[in-house]
């Protein structure tokens, strides 16, 4: 059904059609033509980070990102919905066009820039959320543009308090390329330095609540072997309940021929496989076994899926495989990894790399 609909979509502004989308989905959420859209996916419970996932393929943050869509989303499929980046106050993000679309790549470049209503706003559509079925909810937060790192801590411990009692997870969104000098973060010293804080409200907030909620830090995919190297050896010292790998690439090699490759933003689809998924098999070498990865970045169909689950994805997301394929694209992945899973051998799996 997605077909039909995928022409009319991709004949307006890119945002645009993102707006409608959502709108679309929550009107048709539980109706029979939602069952349409997106049938049943069938189970493949996955534990990990102390949680059950009824399947192990995720949504991306960057969709959702005040939490107004939960249910619609859970409803096509997914084992957990991440919504946000959010951050303490409201922002605009970025001057518009920052969303664009390169169909014959399979992939987008946006500079959204943190866009959201704010923490506040979140937190209140979570609240009124259904969440019915199994899926789980992710919250992603990050800073404002605005705030200086030496005082990013502030804003990120500002959005883990607000949130924590609504989250199934969080991940720390220190890796996004639209808000100037966001990935200075993720350099050994302040990665320590910010991660030794929010573990320690973390347990704080544990005790409070009466509920640990697990804590994931979301990295780059333009790291060079010694920040990865760096990043895992932090990240392992402190005892992080996951690592997110990756984000979007400010990198233009695999589209520099195309007229659009000269915007700025980050670059996801298709052409980000092989660069996240190389990042994702040197964590997973890195990190101990304790600290299970979500693997995310060009997952595009169900052998995509399986790949990143054989560099060491516990978990995978989508986001722009979405946009191309549709919700068919959720089952495909879960029934990829399910075969994965369940194959005595090797020889009938796709290649690792």
């Amino acid at each position: 059904m997605y077909r039909l609909v995928r022409p009319l979509l991709f004949s307006m502004e890119a945002e645009r059609a993102h707006g409608v989308t959502l709108r679309a989905l929550d009107r048709v959420h539980g109706t029979a033509l939602g069952r349409l859209l997106a049938p049943p996916v069938a189970p493949l419970v996955t534990k990990v980070l102390g949680l059950a996932f009824p399947n192990p393929v995720g949504l991306a943050a960057g969709l959702d990102k005040n939490g107004e869509h939960v249910d619609a989303l859970l409803g096509l499929g997914f084992g957990f919905v991440e919504v946000g980046t959010v951050t303490p106050r409201p922002q605009a993000g970025n001057p518009a066009p920052r969303l664009f679309r390169l169909p014959r790549q399979q992939a987008l470049i946006n500079r959204m820039g943190f866009n959201n209503d704010g923490v506040e706003a979140l937190v209140r559509n979570v609240s009124r959320a259904r969440r019915a079925g199994n899926g789980l909810l992710g919250i992603n937060i990050g800073k404002n543009k605005d705030t200086p790192n030496d005082f990013a801590e502030g804003d990120y411990l500002f959005c883990l308090e607000r949130i924590y009692p609504l989250a199934d997870y969080i991940t720390v969104n220190i890796s996004s390329p639209n808000t100037a000098g966001l990935r200075e973060l993720q350099e050994e010293q302040a990665l320590r330095r910010l991660v030794g804080t929010l573990r320690e409200a973390q347990e704080r907030l544990g005790a409070l609540h009466g509920k640990r909620v697990p804590m994931l830090v979301k990295v780059a995919p333009d790291l060079s072997d010694d920040d990865v190297e760096a990043c895992a050896r932090v990240l392992g010292d402190l005892q992080v309940d996951g690592v997110v790998a990756t984000n979007t690439t400010t990198s233009r090699i695999a589209v520099q021929d195309h007229p659009l490759a000269r915007e700025t933003g980050g670059l996801s689809g298709a052409p980000l496989m092989e660069k996240s998924t190389a990042v994702l098999r040197m964590l997973r070498t890195r990190l101990p076994e304790t600290i299970p990865l979500v693997g995310v970045g060009g997952i595009m169909g169900g052998p995509d899926a399986a790949k990143k689950m054989a560099a060491g994805a516990n978990l995978v997301q989508l986001y722009t495989g979405l946009v191309y394929r549709g919700p068919a694209l959720v089952g495909e992945c879960v029934d990829a990894m399910r075969r994965r899973k369940e194959a005595p051998s090797r020889g009938n799996l796709p290649p690792d790399e």
